[in-house]
């Protein structure tokens, strides 16, 4: 990581739970709180001026819910990291802040130091997802998977689509992809989208459960 710590925006509605978190990263010499907002408005306001690194986002919040707020910073093309933090452990909550474009999806109920763990590797440009979710999110991805005439295949892909897509599995971002190999996040973009063609796959989250599945990323 940096020398530069990475910076936190916190938008939850729960007073102190931000403090909760608060006190624990404060801990952490890598990573500092940048700001902190109790509704979505306020913490779109925050996210759109200073863009954090990462944001740690609330999935239940009154008037703008989490997935609504993801889906405006998405749309202003705020480049921080974005990780939904909710008690909720639905497989349609999961799968839509995925979908609507969240970096990980965290439980309130995990441990501390696994919480500062997972955030490391989030602010890294890891995608996190708490461990008890792994089972339901492949499950629920592959039960909507529409159907295919064929399995994908692998070696439709260009060497530079295969390198991409063991990068997607092993969870890094388009910007970590394209620092890994000294590309633009825009050209990583577009590779991931003719692999996703290619592979008749609907989201980079479904090509890195099958990649990991086939044991591609230990290539």
């Amino acid at each position: 990581m940096s020398e530069t710590p990475a910076s936190i925006l916190l938008i939850d509605d729960h007073p102190l739970l931000r403090q909760g978190i608060r006190q624990l990263v404060e801990m952490e010499a890598d990573m500092m709180i940048a700001g902190e907002a109790s509704n979505a408005e306020d913490g779109i306001r925050l996210a759109t001026e200073n863009e954090p690194d990462l944001i740690l986002l609330d999935l239940n919040m009154p008037d703008v819910s989490g997935i609504e707020a993801l889906k405006r910073l998405r749309g202003l093309n705020v480049s921080s990291r974005i990780v939904m933090f909710t008690v909720s452990d639905q497989e349609d909550d999961v799968v839509a802040a995925l979908r609507a474009g969240a970096d990980g999806y965290l439980l309130k109920d995990m441990e501390p130091e696994d919480m500062i763990a997972q955030l490391h590797q989030a602010a890294v440009g890891k995608m996190v997802i708490s461990d008890r979710l792994t089972t339901l999110l492949a499950e629920a991805l592959r039960s909507n998977k529409p159907q295919q005439t064929s399995e994908p295949d692998f070696d439709t892909l260009t060497p530079r689509e295969k390198d991409i897509l063991r990068l997607i599995a092993e969870g890094l971002s388009n910007k970590m992809i394209g620092r890994k190999l000294d590309i633009s996040d825009g050209t990583v973009k577009v590779h991931v989208k003719h692999l996703l063609k290619k592979l008749s796959l609907r989201s980079r989250v479904e090509a890195a459960i099958w990649a990991v599945e086939k044991g591609l990323h230990k290539d």
